[in-house]
């Protein structure tokens, strides 16, 4: 697909379709990675949207335990001071 540079103020910019957009989930900002030569723009999503609620939740649960000491039975603390 061939597109034009705009005049974006004193810069320039790149216009992409609403189809685009639309197609590769592209909302407010995109990454922008330079490789090869090649300029890629890749959706940025947010993984860990939501986290805080979860986590309370998992809290209010009781789900929130740990699965394995913090402190194995072998592991000499002397080492470290």
């Amino acid at each position: 697909m061939e597109t034009s540079i705009i005049k974006i103020g004193n810069s320039k910019g790149l216009r992409l379709s609403k189809t685009i957009l639309e197609k590769y989930n592209i909302k407010d900002k995109v990454e922008l990675i330079l490789e090869k030569g090649q300029i890629i723009l890749k959706p940025i999503t947010l993984p860990r949207k939501n986290w805080e609620k979860e986590f309370k939740k998992m809290n209010e649960n009781g789900d929130d335990k740990l699965l394995m000491n913090d402190v194995f039975e072998d592991e000499n603390l002397e080492e470290w001071i």
